[in-house]
C-alpha cells in the first residue's frame, strides 16, 4: 500500500521506541465493539433465548467445544472467558480493514488492526506466558519444570526453542493472513481508480467477492487462533497430552 501508518517515533526520547497511532486507535475501536457486542448480549437474559442473546450462547457453545477438544471440562472451564474474548476480538479486528479503509493526510487510519505484526505478536506472547502460568498454577513448580525433561533430559533445548517457535507461528499466520487480504484489496481499489468509471464497474466483482473470501479468512483465522491457544494451555495444565 502506498498509505502509510501514522506513526510517533523516539517515544519518550527512546530512539527504538515507536508507537504505531493507526493499530492503536483501531484497537481501541475492536474493543469497545466486543465490549458492546457482549454487552447487548447479556442484556434481559431471558430462560429460552431469542434474537442476539441465542447467538452469544450459540459462541459460548462453539467456544466450548474447542475447550472440550483439547483437554477436560473440569480444567478447561477456567479458559472460557479467555476463548470468548480472543475468538470475538480477533474476529472483529479481522474484519475492520475488509469493511472499508480510511485515509487521511496520506496516512492509512482505519484498517485491521491485527495487519500489524506488533499486535499479533503481543496477542500471542501472552498466550504462551498464560500458558506458563497456568501450569505453574495447576501442577506447581517442580512438577511443571519436569515436563521439559521428559521423556528424556535431551529434548529440554528443543523444548525450550519450541517455545519461541510457537509465539512466531501463532503471530505471524495471523498477521500475514489479514495483511497480505488488505494488501489485494488496496489494489483492487487502485484498479477502481484507474480508468474511471470503466475500471470501477470492472472491478465491483472482484472487490465483492474478495471481501467475501476475507470475511471468511478472518472468521477461519480467529478460530485458529483460539483453538491453538487452548491446545498450547492443554500441553501446558494436563497430565495427558
Amino acid at each position: 500500500m502506498d498509505h502509510e501508518a501514522p506513526i510517533v517515533h523516539d517515544v519518550l526520547g527512546i530512539p527504538w521506541l515507536d508507537f504505531n497511532l493507526s493499530t492503536i486507535l483501531m484497537t481501541f475501536i475492536a474493543s469497545a465493539i466486543v465490549f458492546i457486542i457482549c454487552t447487548v448480549g447479556a442484556r434481559k437474559l431471558q430462560m429460552k433465548p431469542t434474537g442476539f442473546q441465542n447467538f452469544m450462547e450459540w459462541i459460548i457453545d462453539f467456544v466450548k467445544g474447542i475447550i472440550g477438544d483439547t483437554m477436560d471440562w473440569k480444567t478447561g472451564k477456567t479458559f472460557l472467558p479467555l476463548g470468548l474474548t480472543l475468538l470475538v476480538f480477533i474476529f472483529v479486528s479481522n474484519i475492520l480493514g475488509v469493511i472499508t479503509m480510511v485515509v487521511f493526510g496520506h496516512d492509512l487510519w482505519w484498517k485491521s488492526p491485527t495487519s500489524d505484526a506488533v499486535l499479533t505478536l503481543t496477542l500471542s506472547s501472552l498466550v504462551i506466558v498464560l500458558s506458563h502460568y497456568y501450569g505453574v498454577k495447576e501442577k506447581g513448580f517442580k512438577e511443571y519444570a519436569k515436563d521439559y525433561v521428559r521423556p528424556v533430559p535431551f529434548l529440554l533445548p528443543f523444548k525450550i526453542i519450541e517455545e519461541f517457535t510457537n509465539t512466531l507461528t501463532l503471530g505471524l499466520r495471523l498477521f500475514g493472513n489479514i495483511f497480505a487480504g488488505e494488501i489485494l484489496l488496496s489494489l483492487i481499489t487502485k484498479m477502481a481508480m484507474i480508468a474511471f468509471p470503466l475500471t470501477t464497474v470492472v472491478s465491483i466483482v472482484p472487490m465483492v467477492a474478495w471481501q467475501g473470501f476475507s470475511l471468511f479468512i478472518g472468521a477461519i483465522q480467529a478460530f485458529i487462533f483460539t483453538m491453538l491457544t487452548m491446545v498450547y494451555m492443554s500441553h501446558k495444565v494436563s497430565s495427558d497430552h
